[in-house]
C-alpha cells in the first residue's frame, strides 16, 4: 500500500456550531450524501423511523439533544472521511474542545437567521488558536434570514477571518430554489421532496444563461443573482487556497441541512480544498505524517458504548506510521507496553475491526482503565504529544447515594466517568471514604451524569448543589494552600491524582487570592 497516497485521501475534521444551529442535522445529510447510509433519521421528529445516527446514546435519543462526540467514518469520491462529530449542547463544550485537538479542519455552522452566537465565537477561537482551516456553511436557507451580504459582512468583522461565497443561495422571494456555485460556474436549483429531507434532493444544474435555469427562476430573479455575483466579485476575497490552508480565509457555502439543499456542494469542495493530516507538535520536535514510527493519541474515552458488555473504548488518533492488527506501542505516561489487539472503526456506535489504518483515521481501542485522555502511543520510545487539559469545572455538587451497599458501583462509575471527561470528581479530604464532589464545565453534565450513573452502573444518586462558581489547581508551599483555602468563600479539594484545588464562590474571592498570593500558582487548566 501506498503510504504517501492513503494519508494524501484522509479528512479528519469536526462540525462547530452553536445550540440549535442544525449541527446534528447537517451531520446526518453529509454521511447520507457520501453513501455512508441511505435514508436520514431526524433529530427532532423523534417519532420518525430512525434516530440521527450519530446520536447512540438513550439519553440524546430521550431529549433530541447530542450529548457525546462520536466517530464516523466513511469513503466518498475517493476520500477516506473521519468526520468527529461533536456535543451541539454548550454544556459540553470541553468535550468539543478535546474533540477538536484530533481534528485537521472545521466546518463552522452558522444559523442565517442568528449569524455568529457565543459558543460558535468560543469554539471558532479554539480553532484560530490551533491554526486549523474553517469552512463555513450557513444554514436554514429555507427560512427567512438576514441578508446574505451583511451576514458574510457580519462574520468577517466578528470574527477576524475573510470569507469567500464558494456557493450563493439564489431565492424568489421568500422562496428557497437552489445556490449558484463560483468556482464552477453553475446554476444548481434543487427540489423539495416529500420525504423530509431523508432522502437526496432532485437537482437541475445548468449556467445562469441556460433557457431552462432563466425559465425556472425568471428573468428578474436571474439579473438580481448576476448582481450580487458582480458586487461579490468587486468587493470581495479572492480564492487562495494557501490562505485556507492558513486559516485566513473561510470558504463560505449557503443552504438548508433540513431539505439537503446545498449540502453536496459543501461536501464535495471541502473535500478538495481541506488540508490532509498535517504535522504534530511532540517533545521531540515535529512528527509529520510520513513519519515511519506508528505515533498517535488517545482524545476520548467512551465506557459502555456496549451495555451488555461493560466495555471501555478509548479512541486513538493515528499521527504518524502504519496500523496493522497485533502493533506493540509505548504508553509514554505510564510506560506501558500496549498491543493494539481487536481495534476498531466506527459509524457513531457501529463497528468494524480494523485491518489496516494510516495518519489522519481514528481507531478505538478495547481498554481496561490503563489509559487516559491525552495519552501517546508510540512504537519509537518515549516520543510523547502535547497533552489535552482539563478544564475547570464551573458547577460543583456532592454525590450522595441512598443505598451505602452500593457504593463500590458509586466509586467505580464516577472513576470511569471522569476519565472519560464526563465530568470531574473532587475529595476534600484523599483519603477514601469521603463523599465526592463532582464538578461540570455546564448543568446538563449533571444530569447525565446521574442518568449514566444509575442505567450504566446500577448506582443511584443525587447531586446536592454548592455555592462555588471557580475553580483553580493550586500550585506552592502546601503551608500556603491551606491558609488561603481557609479563607470565607473558599474549599480545599482534591482530584483523581490528589493535585490541589480551590474552590471559590465569587470571583472577585479568585481575584483577589491570585492577585495577592505570591508564593502560590493558580492554573485554569490541570498542570
Amino acid at each position: 500500500m501506498d503510504a504517501t497516497k492513503e494519508i494524501a485521501r484522509r479528512r479528519t475534521f469536526a462540525i462547530i456550531s452553536h445550540p440549535d444551529a442544525g449541527k446534528t442535522t447537517l451531520t446526518e445529510k453529509l454521511l447520507l450524501y457520501g453513501g455512508a447510509i441511505h435514508l436520514a433519521g431526524s433529530v427532532k421528529a423523534r417519532r420518525a423511523a430512525r434516530h440521527a445516527t450519530s446520536d447512540w446514546m438513550e439519553l440524546e435519543k430521550e431529549r433530541g439533544i447530542s450529548v457525546t462526540s462520536s466517530v464516523l467514518q466513511f469513503d466518498y469520491l475517493g476520500y477516506r472521511i473521519n468526520l468527529l462529530d461533536t456535543p451541539g449542547h454548550q454544556d459540553f463544550s470541553e468535550d468539543t474542545y478535546r474533540t477538536l485537538v484530533a481534528a485537521d479542519s472545521a466546518i463552522m455552522l452558522l444559523d442565517n437567521r442568528k449569524g455568529v452566537e457565543e459558543q460558535t465565537r468560543k469554539l471558532f477561537e479554539v480553532c484560530k488558536l490551533r491554526r486549523i482551516p474553517i469552512f463555513t456553511f450557513v444554514n436554514k436557507c429555507d427560512r427567512a434570514g438576514e441578508n446574505p451580504l451583511q451576514l458574510i459582512d457580519d462574520v468577517e468583522k466578528d470574527l477576524g477571518i475573510r470569507c469567500f461565497p464558494v456557493t450563493w443561495p439564489i431565492h424568489r422571494g421568500s422562496e428557497f430554489l437552489g445556490v449558484y456555485d463560483r468556482i464552477e460556474g453553475a446554476v444548481r436549483l434543487f427540489e423539495k421532496g416529500g420525504d423530509h429531507g431523508s432522502k437526496r434532493a432532485k437537482v437541475v444544474e445548468g449556467g445562469l444563461d441556460d433557457p431552462e435555469v432563466v425559465g425556472r427562476l425568471g428573468e428578474d430573479v436571474v439579473a438580481h443573482v448576476k448582481e450580487e455575483l458582480e458586487l461579490l466579485d468587486l468587493a470581495g476575497s479572492d480564492f487562495d487556497r494557501g490562505d485556507v490552508l492558513s486559516g485566513a480565509l473561510s470558504p463560505t457555502f449557503f443552504g438548508s441541512a433540513l431539505t439537503n439543499f446545498g449540502v453536496e456542494p459543501l461536501l464535495r469542495h471541502f473535500l478538495e480544498d481541506s488540508p490532509p493530516p498535517a504535522p504534530r507538535e511532540s517533545d521531540e520536535g515535529i512528527i509529520g505524517p510520513d513519519h515511519d514510527a506508528f505515533t498517535g493519541f488517545v482524545f476520548k474515552i467512551q465506557a459502555n458504548m456496549d451495555p451488555k458488555h461493560r466495555d471501555r473504548i478509548a479512541f486513538l488518533r493515528i499521527c504518524s506510521g502504519r496500523f496493522e492488527p497485533g502493533l506493540q506501542v509505548r504508553n509514554t505516561r505510564s510506560g506501558d507496553t500496549v498491543r493494539l489487539a481487536q481495534p476498531q472503526q466506527f459509524m457513531a456506535r457501529e463497528r468494524q475491526a480494523v485491518e489496516e489504518a494510516w495518519p489522519g483515521d481514528v481507531i478505538g481501542i478495547h481498554d481496561r482503565g490503563a489509559l487516559r485522555i491525552g495519552d501517546t502511543l508510540s512504537s519509537n520510545g518515549d516520543l510523547a504529544f502535547g497533552g489535552i487539559p482539563r478544564f475547570s469545572p464551573e458547577h460543583f455538587a456532592r454525590v450522595m447515594t441512598g443505598d451505602p451497599l452500593r457504593r463500590k458501583q458509586l466509586d467505580t462509575g464516577l472513576r470511569q466517568l471522569s476519565e472519560e471527561g464526563a465530568a470531574q470528581v473532587f475529595f476534600e479530604d484523599i483519603q477514601a471514604g469521603h463523599t465526592p464532589i463532582v464538578g461540570a464545565v455546564g448543568l446538563l453534565q449533571f444530569d447525565v451524569l446521574v442518568h449514566r450513573l444509575e442505567h450504566e452502573y446500577g448506582a443511584k444518586a443525587r447531586l446536592e448543589r454548592m455555592e462555588y462558581r471557580h475553580a483553580r489547581w493550586v500550585e506552592g508551599p502546601e503551608s500556603d494552600i491551606r491558609r488561603v483555602a481557609r479563607g470565607e468563600g473558599r474549599l480545599l479539594v482534591f482530584d483523581s491524582k490528589e493535585r490541589p484545588l480551590i474552590l471559590f464562590t465569587s470571583e472577585w474571592g479568585l481575584r483577589h487570592a491570585v492577585d495577592r498570593e505570591e508564593k502560590l500558582t493558580f492554573h485554569a487548566f490541570a498542570p
